[in-house]
């Protein structure tokens, strides 16, 4: 069984649990797996649906679900993620990407998916002796759709499912009282190291501030240098060292603004608080920088927050 778990570094616990449980037939009806984004998760869940959904077949048949599972197109799994609503259309976060749709708010998981999920879970297996359902992020499930999922929890018949949330007070306490759980941690320094390597991701090991802002997550990490990449090189070094008189910083809040979407802007942020408390240890700053991060969250005029920040930084200097 290990092999199916080989992605996953830094979690012996937890593919303990989940290979143990298929071994000795004691699946529960539900798991929650939980921790913060990036460390394996996901990768947990799909190897756990493929021990699930392959049991008791023949190494041919065992070959083809592993291929349908890794195409996403098994006809007994259903994989949930936080959507937009755009026109009566629900899109993912990719999908919303590919269409060129721009939201203010983050997706979620919507009370018509759980619909969705009931039906699905109301059809017996087609070629597995169960069915999975896993909901990703399900943390940004409101209290409806919440709910209506705990209706399906009490009586899943034949199916397990799987949530997926950065913690248990994420969610309601009678969706967790439901689940078994499964907790994944922070990687190490060393194996966030192996990931990053692994995956061709050696050159955010010589970022400090990426690692800083990554937390032991290989995910963050990718995420951020992928993020670091989108911003123009000029406009960051300008935000590091360059900022002279407030002329100067006013003029850089216009590029900002201009250049880099929203969610960018949040990331920004981020970075530069750790760039400036690796730098120079200023807890003022520091502070100047939090503040900035919830003004651009409580939607106050983005030009003016960075405005207001980048004469902070100036005058600190």
């Amino acid at each position: 069984m290990m092999s199916i778990f080989k992605g996953l570094i830094g979690q012996n616990k937890a593919v303990e649990l989940l290979e143990q449980a298929v071994k000795l037939n004691r699946v529960a009806p539900a798991y929650l797996f939980y921790g913060s984004s990036g460390i394996g998760r996901s990768i947990a869940a799909k190897g756990f649906i493929q021990l699930l959904l392959s049991v008791g077949l023949s190494p041919e048949k065992h070959s083809l679900a592993q291929r349908k599972i890794n195409k996403g197109n098994h006809p007994d799994l259903l994989w949930v993620e936080p959507t937009y609503l755009s026109k009566g259309q629900l899109y993912t976060a990719s999908e919303a990407a590919e269409q060129g749709l721009q939201y203010k708010t983050p997706p979620k998981i919507r009370i018509d998916q759980i619909r969705h999920i009931t039906q699905f879970l109301n059809r017996p297996a087609l070629e597995a002796t169960r069915q999975v359902v896993v909901i990703k992020d399900a943390h940004t499930m409101a209290e409806a759709p919440a709910n209506a999922l705990l209706k399906t929890l009490e009586e899943p018949g034949n199916a397990t499912l799987i949530l997926i949330a950065p913690d248990a007070d994420s969610l309601l306490t009678t969706l967790v009282s439901r689940c078994q759980r499964i907790q994944f941690y922070s990687l190490s320094e060393a194996n966030l190291k192996i990931v990053l390597e692994r995956n061709g991701y050696q050159a955010i090991l010589e970022h400090p501030e990426l690692i800083a802002i990554a937390q032991g997550s290989p995910g963050k990490a990718i995420a951020a240098w992928e993020t670091l990449q989108a911003i123009p090189d000029e406009l960051l070094q300008q935000l590091k060292r360059s900022i002279k008189t407030p002329l100067d910083a006013i003029k850089l809040a216009k590029t900002i603004t201009t250049e880099l979407d929203s969610s960018t802007q949040l990331w920004l942020v981020d970075y530069l608080q750790y760039y400036y408390w690796q730098k120079n240890h200023q807890v003022k700053l520091m502070q100047q920088w939090e503040k900035t991060r919830q003004y651009l969250l409580s939607y106050v005029q983005p030009r003016l927050v960075w405005e207001s920040a980048l004469l902070v930084l100036n005058s600190s200097r």
